[in-house]
């Protein structure tokens, strides 16, 4: 095997992804400043001595390829979701009605509802539907329809026929991307769909992203600004976004 020496930047590298996880060589760029090829470059002699493993557009720590997608995602910014959780769940009163949406955000805010009692949730997430269905004296609905194995929730056209059955007076849901101009986004069209259908069925319509998620765009358009009531996150957005968000009459609430 060639020898390589190893620089500060693939150290730097290497911090990122020990950090994260597993993170994407586009966020390892931007952060460091630097192209994606030079990452991909610099890469190399980090995967032949075994200290990351290259995936599908991302870099991850060796151990990390062997958990499940979500519990790997769980991670990724994991105290910032721990706070946007915490200040979300803190709109909510016992015997509220609600739907949640299947993400990572949404997992960690069903952990802090575990103190509520009486809430009636819909969801598409048997993660969640776990978290919240054997206590308290909580009601929770499942909806059905094709089961994703990476993130253990159905999608589909059954799943959106079940939960636009329901009027909640919350809609809790999860992005993986946020533009000034195009708006929450996300990587998935069926993710997209459920979640679109899901704001139409809440009074109050509660959007939780960290902050890593702006600036960025995905595949698919989620909603229009003007469907949300409220954003919880832990950084305050830039000022396109943060003027998008206020044209749009959208609250910000800044977990800290």
């Amino acid at each position: 095997m060639k020898s390589h020496k190893i620089t500060k930047r693939h150290e730097a590298i290497l911090s990122l992804v020990r950090q994260h996880g597993t993170i994407s060589v586009g966020d390892i760029a931007k952060s460091m400043s630097v192209s994606e090829e030079t990452i991909r470059r610099d890469a190399k002699p980090l995967e032949e001595r075994g200290d990351v493993i290259k995936m599908h557009g991302a870099l991850a720590l060796p151990h990390h390829v062997g958990e499940a997608p979500l519990e790997r995602r769980m991670r990724e910014n994991a105290d910032a979701k721990r706070m946007i959780a915490k200040v979300a769940a803190g709109l909510v009163d016992d015997g509220d009605s609600m739907i949640i949406d299947a993400g990572t955000t949404t997992s960690v805010f069903a952990q802090e509802l575990r103190n509520k009692r009486r809430l009636t949730v819909v969801t598409n997430s048997s993660d969640i539907a776990r978290t919240l269905a054997t206590v308290n004296g909580n009601t929770v609905y499942m909806a059905g329809g094709e089961l994703m194995g990476d993130s253990g929730a159905a999608f589909g056209p059954s799943a959106i026929d079940f939960v636009s059955k329901f009027k909640v007076k919350y809609t809790f849901i999860s992005i993986g991307a946020m533009d000034a101009k195009l708006g929450p986004m996300d990587a998935a069209l069926a993710e997209a769909q459920f979640a679109n259908k899901a704001l139409s069925c809440g009074d109050h319509r509660v959007l939780l992203t960290d902050s890593s998620k702006f600036g960025r765009t995905a595949l698919v358009r989620v909603c229009a600004y003007e469907e949300l009531s409220r954003l919880v996150t832990n950084n305050m957005p830039d000022a396109a976004l943060a003027a998008a968000l206020d044209r749009a009459n959208v609250a910000i609430t800044i977990a800290q």
